[in-house]
């Protein structure tokens, strides 16, 4: 199947196709941090990538544009069930929704760690419901690299809501705000206080905020401290709290309510079309600094090293390297 066969079969929303597409984009972008050719790169893969995402973007008669929510917080606080307590939710209105689960890499494989998640199996056999685990390979800040140009493919299959769970690796995981139009930050009673969530910024990429698990000990000193560390956001939107037990469904409703609560801010404000667009300029950034960095290693290998000798040699500052490295892409 040619790349246009094939994202002409994702936009009928076939899984199979879907699945392809999302594995090209992934073994394409390969990482570009770590010297991959990356989404620019002239390889066959990357070239590939090249032929989808145009045939993505401009296959369309209208793009479709899908609600991204992104869901984020401590290891352990039920992410993975608020999800799948999510997409029954989205499920009940007749939304098509789409998963992407960003899992922490194998060091020995490089793939994610716990493949499509065991807590959302329930879903497994909806053909209205795709559920996929990504690998971070290491990527900082609870995403991968190929996360935008999933989200392109599950938006190009008809997905109405796509739901972006991230590794869940604490204070580095602020990403999620520059990718959803939603961010949704799940704590737990017993799991560290309102400060430490303030400490970490995690308060701050909060949309909505949501203390699962609300059937233990300690939730409402939870609230109260999240309550007050809310009240001194000064800003247009101030972030609702809502409890809620995700392993039994309670509380479903509420933060639905609380999430299209944001949805009607965001397009009344016209924050949703800011957000966007500053997604939007965040992809291409990152494009061409993938791009860059992939010239650098191909052309320049010896010119950074001559340098990084003269720099220990105490011959040149670093800031003098750098313009020189840079003069030297012509």
């Amino acid at each position: 199947m040619d790349v246009r066969e094939l994202v002409g079969q994702a936009r009928l929303g076939k899984p199979r196709a879907v699945a392809r597409l999302i594995s090209l984009v992934e073994n394409a972008v390969d990482n570009p941090a770590e010297g991959g050719a990356g989404p620019a790169g002239g390889d066959r893969a990357s070239r590939a990538l090249r032929e989808a995402m145009a045939e993505l973007a401009t296959g369309a008669a209208r793009p479709h544009t899908a609600r991204v929510i992104g869901l984020t917080g401590s290891p352990g606080v039920g992410k993975s069930t608020s999800t799948g307590m999510l997409i029954r939710a989205f499920r009940r209105r007749g939304s098509r929704v789409g998963v992407l689960a960003v899992d922490p890499s194998s060091p020995f494989t490089g793939g994610a760690l716990l493949g499509d998640r065991v807590r959302m199996q329930d879903h497994a056999t909806d053909p209205e419901v795709f559920i996929r685990s990504m690998s971070s390979r290491g990527h900082l800040g609870g995403l991968a690299w190929a996360t935008p140009q999933a989200l392109r493919v599950l938006e190009a299959a008809g997905c109405d809501v796509i739901l972006v769970e991230t590794v869940g690796v604490g204070q580095a995981e602020v990403d999620i705000a520059r990718l959803a139009d939603t961010t949704v930050v799940i704590l737990a009673p017993g799991m560290g206080d309102g400060v430490q969530a303030a400490k970490a910024g995690i308060l701050e990429v909060a949309d909505v905020l949501v203390v699962n698990k609300a059937d233990r000990d300690g939730v409402q000193a939870t609230v109260r401290e999240l309550r007050t560390m809310t009240s001194l956001v000064e800003a247009p939107w101030r972030p609702p709290i809502v409890t809620t037990v995700a392993s039994k469904g309670e509380g479903a409703d509420d933060l639905l309510a609380a999430l299209d609560k944001h949805q009607a801010y965001l397009e009344e404000s016209g924050e949703a079309r800011r957000r966007r667009l500053a997604r939007a300029r965040d992809e291409i950034e990152a494009i061409a600094l993938a791009q860059l960095r992939s010239r650098f290693s191909a052309l320049h290998r010896d010119s950074l090293d001559t340098l990084a000798e003269r720099l220990l040699g105490a011959e040149i500052d670093p800031y003098t390297a750098a313009d020189d490295l840079i003069a030297a892409l012509g």
